[in-house]
């Protein structure tokens, strides 16, 4: 997981055979010693040994004659890079670390600590250590929650409101870097809502040092509270070089909750595909301002028993703006599934809120999603229209892209590379089924909403372009 210069990785598991408040005069707010509140929280921190069956190597060893003198040497060759010469199964322990939550023994780790896992060994600050089980875990945000059964109370910590933590404010990190247990560094909150590649991710930036091991481990603010969990790093060789995420309490609150409850997650689902709007989509839907989810399509679900159609841009759910795409998902995400909401839809320049009663996205995931019917017109010849060469859909057509008998619209027969359809990703093979959000089948069709669009002042013309079963709208600038 290393790229030439520099690689994302997770602060990975390591694979093996009441605080300080004096101030230094003069300095505000900078704490003499972090030492009282390491001492305060270390018996909820644990590290965490997971023990996993490795399947039988299928490596083949080359065929050598019986005491070739290479015999040797490929079996120290194969070993010295993890690999068994023979074909027995064998057992592999990790190195993780996580933290207490309850006195009753819930503890929180990431994910991938415990993923696949057959044995999991939680060790105590005092020495002590107790077998977990796995109650639940969820991959999206990379957590995971464990039980152990204690004779006593267990010292546990509780989470803060990340919401509440600044850019520069100060934090501590504990866990089990590198194997070595139990280990403290401090730095400070370097950036907040960071995204890394999950459909949920809000990760808190910190330079507080997080090394191999710490996954899973908690990262304090002042208060002793936990405000993330240490999730990954962005490092060129595996180590720490200030750059480390932690996925923000306020949605590990959320998934432990569930976890704990059902043992599982159970996010809200929209039921719509939808894409950011661009500042050209904004232009050529004669939008105020580039913001809100525009819908790109609308299978059978939620969205469309509410009356949600392709071309609505979606600018506030359940009382709240939306800005993107992103915050979207993370705000419906977030909804108890099952719940009416109001959300507030621009369709062809007129605000208006339609009521929709939310289902279950684990439910809804895996599913496939049917592409909208157009009507069929047919055309006999192709067409040279803003960079491309568009045909009507044909039987033949439909054949050779392995599409649906009710698929309709222009197909993108060729598109040329210095064209501004070509930077935007057309490609042959796609099908344009709207343009200015009306339905098209013919380049005659093209023609008159690029001559709507011009009328109505626009230099931009907006197409709903498929590519298989994804759809997405594409500005294209019609101005002569």
């Amino acid at each position: 997981m290393m790229a030439s210069l520099v690689a994302l990785s997770l602060a990975f598991v390591q694979t093996m055979p009441a605080q300080a408040q004096d101030m230094t005069p003069g300095q505000v707010g900078v704490p003499l010693s972090f030492a009282d509140l390491a001492q305060k929280v270390s018996p909820a921190v644990v590290n965490i040994t997971t023990t996993t069956t490795v399947a039988a190597s299928t490596n083949e060893t080359p065929m050598l004659p019986e005491g070739s003198p290479f015999e040797e040497f490929f079996r120290d060759f194969m070993e010295r890079n993890g690999q068994t010469p023979d074909s027995r199964p064998h057992r592999s322990q990790a190195l993780g670390s996580g933290f207490v939550i309850s006195p009753d023994g819930y503890i929180v780790t990431n994910n991938h600590v415990i993923e696949g896992a057959d044995e999991i060994q939680i060790e105590f600050y005092e020495g002590f250590t107790l077998d977990a089980k796995l109650i639940g875990t969820d991959p999206k945000t990379d957590i995971a929650l464990l039980k152990v059964e204690a004779d006593e109370p267990l010292g546990y910590v509780e989470f803060g409101d990340s919401d509440a933590s600044r850019v520069g404010d100060w934090v501590m990190a504990m866990g089990n870097p590198l194997g070595q247990g139990f280990s403290v560094s401090s730095g400070i909150v370097s950036a907040r809502g960071r995204a890394l590649s999950g459909t949920y991710d809000d990760f808190i930036q910190t330079d507080a040092a997080i090394n191999r091991g710490n996954s899973g481990g908690p990262l304090f603010n002042m208060d002793a509270q936990v405000i993330g969990v240490n999730t990954a790093i962005l490092s060129p060789n595996g180590g720490s070089i200030g750059i480390g995420f932690s996925m923000a309490s306020n949605v590990v609150t959320r998934v432990v909750d569930q976890l704990k409850e059902y043992g599982e997650t159970r996010r809200g689902w929209l039921g719509v595909r939808i894409q950011d709007v661009t500042d050209d989509v904004a232009d050529a839907m004669g939008l105020a301002s580039a913001s809100g989810a525009l819908v790109t399509d609308v299978p059978t679900g939620p969205s469309q028993d509410a009356g949600v159609e392709a071309g609505d841009v979606i600018t506030a759910f359940d009382g709240k703006p939306v800005s993107d795409t992103r915050e979207l998902v993370r705000t419906v995400g977030n909804t108890a599934v099952g719940k009416a909401v109001t959300m507030v839809v621009v369709r062809n320049g007129t605000e208006m809120d339609l009521t929709i009663t939310l289902g279950r996205r684990e439910d809804a995931e895996g599913e496939a999603v049917p592409a909208s019917v157009q009507q069929n017109v047919e055309e006999p010849s192709t067409s040279d229209m803003l960079g491309m060469v568009l045909s009507p859909m044909t039987d033949e057509l439909r054949a050779e892209l392995s599409l649906p008998g009710s698929a309709e619209g222009l197909v993108v027969a060729d598109v040329e590379e210095d064209s501004e359809a070509y930077m935007k990703g057309l490609r042959a093979g796609d099908v344009i089924t709207e343009a200015g959000q009306q339905k098209i089948a013919s380049a005659s069709d093209l023609d008159a909403r690029i001559a709507d669009a011009k009328d109505a002042g626009r230099n931009t013309l907006l197409l709903l372009v498929r590519r298989g079963a994804d759809p997405r709208f594409v500005a294209l600038n019609i101005a002569e």
